[in-house]
């Protein structure tokens, strides 16, 4: 028996935001979309050209609050083999949520307030 992993879900309150930070800030493109036929949720699956791993992003038309993001102590991880750019590209958009200059790590926060950590190509 073999697993693997397909993808990691969170839920937007806006769409059109959500996808268009994830394609501004870490390249990912639309592969899949599955929209609900009465309009109650909208899935869209977003993808990097550098690995299989999806994220699904899932909309809910009726969801009116904020999502509960707890203590914030999960969160999505990218590899990137310029960090420097990258980490000058995201402070330019306004959305370093974190920078441990320790470790040599720092995290942006999407529309919704999940943060997504970002590590250079090889550190780990």
């Amino acid at each position: 028996m073999k697993f693997s992993f397909a993808h990691n879900n969170i839920n937007v309150k806006d769409l059109a935001a959500s996808l268009a930070f994830y394609k501004e800030a870490l390249l990912l493109e639309e592969v899949k979309r599955i929209e609900e036929p009465s309009g109650a949720f909208t899935l869209v699956y977003l993808k990097s050209p550098y690995t299989q791993h999806e994220l699904e992003l899932t909309w809910l038309r009726d969801w009116e609050r904020p999502y509960n993001l707890g203590d914030n102590e999960f969160h999505l991880a990218f590899y990137v083999d310029d960090y420097d750019a990258a980490l000058a590209k995201h402070k330019e958009m306004g959305i370093v949520a974190y920078e441990n200059t320790d470790m040599g790590i720092y995290f942006i926060a999407d529309p919704d307030g999940y943060w997504t950590e970002i590590i250079p190509l090889g550190a780990y």
